[in-house]
């Protein structure tokens, strides 16, 4: 929980405990209470009480005296587990707030950092002029279990500008925020690729390995481009998931391995 992040820390733990919500974590035991979540966390309990409250406010889980926090999901205990409600609509900005919360919860080596002149093909992707200068930065997330993924970013200079230093301590989506972008949408393409030596070097697997392949491009509410992602990912440390409704609302996460959320503090 570093001070530094936009982000309020009861946002923060708001964010892990969404997700761990969603994973089912708790549908066994409920939501352990405030005391216990305030140690895990190394808060005070009015910051875990204003997580939770946004957890209640999403629809999430249900507070009652005398039985504790439940995922409204949760069929475990059906004597004391409240009746779910209807599933909450989806919003994009759900999906962008779980891919920060996922570079919370894993640790980054910035493999270089510098400021460039647009190739074409990044030029024509980012609604840019070739040659005009965007920050491109060469990263890889890890987990405790080893290196996730291998990613290269382009950041228009006329959107944002950063350091070396800014990236290894927050997520980049989150820098952006910092310089008053507001984000609006985003289009991803999930392919597969084979590894190349430098990659695969990176990444800890053999060359020639399969790899996930994401291209996202992140706009603001003007349609703006902001961001290019070309990210390389380990298919067993990684997962992508689509949830998809009958009248066409969207709505995605994606998540590190189980070993990862269980260790993480």
């Amino acid at each position: 929980m570093g001070t530094s992040l936009p982000l309020p820390k009861y946002h923060q733990i708001y964010l892990v405990l969404r997700e761990q919500v969603q994973e089912g974590r708790f549908d066994q035991d409920g939501v352990p209470g405030e005391h216990a979540l305030a140690d895990q966390f190394d808060v005070a309990r009015i910051t875990i009480r204003k997580a939770m409250e946004m957890l209640v406010a999403d629809g999430l889980v249900s507070r009652r005296p005398g039985l504790g926090t439940w995922p409204l999901r949760a069929a475990a205990n059906p004597a004391s587990a409240p009746k779910a409600n209807p599933p909450q609509k989806a919003h994009l900005t759900g999906l962008l707030e779980n891919i920060v919360n996922m570079g919370l919860r894993t640790s980054v080596q910035v493999l270089d950092s510098t400021l460039v002149s647009a190739p074409p093909v990044v030029a024509e992707a980012l609604d840019l002029a070739p040659g005009a200068p965007v920050h491109k930065s060469l990263r890889v997330r890890s987990t405790e279990a080893g290196p996730l993924s291998h990613i290269t970013t382009y950041v228009p200079q006329a959107v944002a500008d950063f350091t070396r230093e800014d990236l290894e301590r927050e997520p980049l989506l989150m820098l952006l925020e910092a310089a008053g972008v507001e984000f609006g949408g985003a289009t991803q393409t999930i392919s597969a690729r084979l590894a190349d030596a430098q990659v695969a070097r990176h990444l800890d697997v053999a060359v020639g390995s399969a790899l996930l392949a994401v291209t996202r491009i992140v706009r603001d509410v003007n349609d703006r481009p902001v961001q290019l992602l070309q990210g390389l990912y380990r298919p067993d440390r990684y997962q992508y998931q689509l949830q998809l409704s009958r009248v066409g609302s969207i709505d995605a996460k994606v998540w590190v391995s189980e070993e990862l959320s269980a260790q993480f503090h």
